[in-house]
């Protein structure tokens, strides 16, 4: 009797295999993808690094290649002007040197003293006067004239009228005859106030001043 196989079972005979083949498959095609991949992967990264290298080849061939910038022609400049040196003459002077030699010392002489003017008053607040008033006076000139003998014999007789100074210290000095009568008479009038004692000095705006006096001498003959 011929055995005869279902169709069942010859299928599920067959499933194994087919299921093993399929994963073989899909297996495979995992891993060409993934070999495919990473050659891809590779090539790009060779690919990249022979264009990097040669852009860089290329640059460094185009930085040789290219010539430097021509320098500028060199003009030779004429050389500025040198100003012209002028000797000016030395018109300063040379500063003269004074020595100046001073006088040996001399022995000093007697110091004078530089007497101050005083001014004259004609007309003072008070007159100068001789010692106890005119009465005093006429009777000092009674007792000290001396008559000259020349004017008794030619009986010269007359007023001499004189002017003096008296100083604020009573001194009197400056005595001039305004009008005389003659030479010897006006000789013994000045003579006579020259011979006087010191005045009382006259006084101006309350102090002792220098003042001018004038007087009359009478000569007569008895």
């Amino acid at each position: 009797m011929e055995l005869k196989k279902s169709k069942d079972a010859s299928i599920e005979n067959l499933r194994a295999p087919i299921v093993f083949i399929g994963f073989l498959f899909i297996g495979s095609l995992v891993l060409a993808s993934f070999s495919y991949s990473s050659a891809i992967e590779e090539e790009d990264n060779g690919d990249g690094e022979k264009r990097s290298t040669a852009i860089k080849y290329s640059q460094e061939e185009k930085k040789e290649d290219t010539p430097p910038p021509p320098t500028p022609p060199q003009v030779d400049t004429p050389p500025p002007p040198q100003e012209e040196i002028v000797e000016k003459k030395n018109t300063e002077k040379e500063p003269e040197v004074v020595v100046v030699i001073a006088p040996p010392d001399l022995p000093k002489g007697p110091e004078t003293k530089v007497e101050v003017k005083e001014e004259i008053i004609e007309f003072p607040d008070v007159e100068a006067q001789f010692p106890g008033g005119a009465a005093e006076l006429q009777k000092w000139i009674a007792q000290n004239v001396q008559y000259p003998q020349t004017s008794i014999e030619m009986n010269e007789q007359g007023k001499v009228y004189l002017s003096f100074v008296v100083e604020s210290n009573g001194d009197i000095s400056n005595i001039t005859v305004e009008r005389g009568v003659s030479g010897d008479l006006d000789r013994e009038a000045k003579r006579l106030v020259r011979s006087m004692p010191k005045w009382v000095p006259g006084e101006a705006s309350g102090r002792k001043a220098k003042t001018r006096c004038r007087l009359p001498i009478n000569f007569t003959l008895n």
